[in-house]
């Protein structure tokens, strides 16, 4: 929606309403009435507002990364808008900042009674500066001239997919460059901190601590990345964190829960665990598992522990040379217990520095991949329609291969036991998106970007 917008009345004005419709849901969500008060309304309103945020989301990006490339002086456009995926980052850190001072402000109570609002309300700031900033921008230099040629599309969707050469390239962006980098991001950011604080039984303000210490070190080569790929060109960089990613993304997971939880990676090795039953499933849609099994896979999964499954006639839990017949909760963490399965991180047995090293290789392979993505969708298409082709690719990418990211890896790991198997989505997906890259990307670091 956003994409055509921009490619018909213009960059700037459309940059103004998606900053205003982010920043006035976000603020909103921050005066949202309670269940307590006006029942089903509430969650139904905060649903509607994290759309409206998902919507606005969907022509921000598009606009900046625009905006910025054609502002870029010649050759340096990696090296400007890798500021934008900067700021992904930068805003995740100044989120955890202001989280987490609210957090100690108070008691728990409070923050659990009143003070969660307060970082969505306090984004009216933000928004005000944003505000403040954007009025005072030019057009885009590209869509003005465009504008004043009477050059520009009148239906930018339909002329998006209406030669076979952009529609090419649409597909190339969606499966070769958004989908492998947004499951990478993903991953370093979000799966990374739910396996800290799930797996690896860390509390949750340590694993921010964490995550902020591994995106310090390593955030600056979003900006890096984006400078080397004006000169070594986007397909190399992209390429080498692709393949990269796919080297190092077991071992490095393997080295956050080593540095993590030793403990728990000792008993793993130590006292295996399987599970014996006859028939059994994990139903992933289901609010309650149906039976005893399901509700035993959903148990082990949460405890973060890796089994193995087998057939048999009856429901049998074996922790090293124990056996549990039947799915009993207090049982099953006797015995996981009793064979040295610890219950969370021991801070004394903790290695901080293989988990922000594991979290700042994560970041870093996270950098070379997306650092100059929005080079690579501006360069891509064509100035008439350009916000619209590249905004195509770029979020069915991100809300599809990477909003589907937490749904599918929790189901591997239920499927198949393994508390790491789930990253073979991860890779799964880079897999694709390195051989897409590599037979069909085009190299476009030295493209002239105001062509109609």
């Amino acid at each position: 929606m956003f994409g055509i917008l921009g490619d018909r009345v213009g960059r700037k004005y459309t940059f103004l309403i998606t900053i205003s419709l982010m920043g006035g849901a976000t603020a909103a969500i921050g005066f949202l009435p309670t269940f307590a008060d006006i029942g089903l309304l509430a969650p139904v309103l905060l649903l509607a507002l994290r759309l409206l945020q998902g919507l606005a989301l969907g022509g921000e990006y598009g606009g900046a990364a625009i905006y910025v490339a054609e502002h870029a002086p010649k050759g340096k456009r990696g090296l400007y808008t890798s500021w934008i995926q900067v700021a992904v980052p930068g805003g995740f850190l100044l989120c955890l900042v202001v989280v987490l001072a609210c957090r100690h402000s108070m008691s728990p109570d409070d923050f659990n009674a009143w003070g969660w609002r307060l970082p969505f309300i306090l984004s009216l700031l933000m928004l005000a500066i944003s505000l403040y900033i954007r009025l005072k921008l030019s057009e885009s230099p590209v869509f003005q001239a465009m504008k004043s040629a009477g050059a520009t599309s009148r239906a930018p969707l339909a002329e998006s997919f209406s030669s076979w050469e952009n529609t090419r390239q649409v597909l190339v962006a969606l499966f070769g460059v958004a989908a492998g980098l947004t499951v990478i991001y993903y991953t370093s950011q979000f799966s990374t901190l739910y396996f800290l604080q799930g797996t690896a039984k860390i509390p949750e303000e340590t694993a921010l601590f964490y995550m902020a210490s591994g995106a310090l070190l390593a955030g600056p080569l979003y900006v890096g990345c984006g400078w080397l790929t004006d000169r070594l060109g986007r397909k190399p960089v992209l390429l080498a964190g692709y393949g990269l990613t796919l080297l190092l993304l077991f071992p490095m997971f393997h080295l956050m829960a080593d540095g993590a939880n030793p403990a728990l990676v000792e008993a793993g090795k130590r006292a295996p665990i399987s599970i014996s039953a006859a028939g059994c499933e994990y139903q992933i849609f289901a609010a309650k598992q149906p039976n005893d099994c399901g509700k035993a896979l959903a148990w082990l999964t949460k405890q973060g522990v890796s089994y193995t499954k087998t057939t048999g006639d009856t429901l049998v839990l074996t922790v090293g040379d124990q056996r549990v017949e039947g799915f009993d909760a207090d049982r099953y963490a006797a015995a996981l217990v009793q064979a040295g399965y610890p219950d969370s991180s021991d801070p004394a047995r903790r290695n901080p520095w293989k988990i922000v090293l594991a979290v700042a290789v994560m970041v870093a392979l996270s950098a070379m991949t997306y650092g100059q993505v929005a080079a690579i969708l501006v360069e891509l298409f064509p100035a008439r329609i350009r916000y619209t082709s590249m905004s195509v690719p770029y979020h069915i990418g991100t809300g599809y291969f990477g909003g589907f990211l937490p749904f599918i890896s929790q189901y591997i790991v239920v499927s198949t036991g393994g508390a790491f198997s789930g990253l073979w989505y991860t890779f799964g997906v880079v897999l694709m998106a390195f051989l897409v890259s590599l037979f069909f990307l085009p190299e476009t670091h030295r493209r002239e970007i105001g062509h109609i």
